[in-house]
């Protein structure tokens, strides 16, 4: 039996954002299991900007333990700049480059691509992925106000799966709330 050979493509922070903004938290083994089954997962990135100067940060410990359980990591460090026309300082570091290299140079070994992304600057991407013979499935979010993935992207999409409907699949429990629990919390 073929199985379909598979990538998965993690834009970290808009990943994260679509997750926070329906109140989820991303259980990365259960992603990797789901997004594995029935298929030949051949690579899984995740596509992070890490902050330049600072000693810990509180993405690390998400970084290590995908480095260590499946996920190749692509990372860079963050760039301070002051913006001309505000004067105010902002931080940059955009991984919508490295996703799309790497998308593009995988797709000629793939059938299949995952985006986990609502940004509609991946378009182009797609539509030339998808020129080369590749399914495309994008991964984000409609549920949120506003929605975390731009319509542009949905309707390039092959399959456009809605984060909530694969919430138990992917995430966590949610945690009880603590305004009426009065059980001790386990450290």
């Amino acid at each position: 039996m073929y199985r379909e050979k598979t990538a998965l493509f993690i834009d970290g922070s808009n990943f994260y954002a679509a997750a926070r903004a329906l109140n989820m938290d991303i259980d990365y083994a259960k992603l990797h299991s789901y997004f594995s089954a029935d298929t030949n997962l051949i690579r899984a990135y995740y596509y992070t900007a890490l902050p330049e100067d600072q000693e810990f940060s509180s993405l690390r410990p998400l970084i290590d333990w995908l480095d260590y359980n499946g996920f190749a990591v692509v990372s860079k460090l963050t760039r301070e700049f002051t913006d001309p026309e505000t004067g105010k300082r902002r931080i940059k570091g955009n991984m919508d480059m490295e996703l799309a290299l790497d998308m593009l140079k995988l797709t000629p070994h793939i059938d299949h691509a995952v985006l986990f992304s609502g940004d509609s600057d991946f378009c182009r991407l797609l539509e030339d992925v998808q020129g080369m013979g590749v399914r495309v499935s994008v991964v984000s979010t409609t549920r949120s106000s506003p929605p975390m993935v731009a319509d542009s992207l949905r309707r390039m999409a092959d399959i456009f799966i809605e984060m909530d409907h694969i919430r138990n699949d992917i995430s966590r429990p949610a945690r009880p709330s603590d305004s009426n629990d009065t059980a001790p919390k386990n450290a």
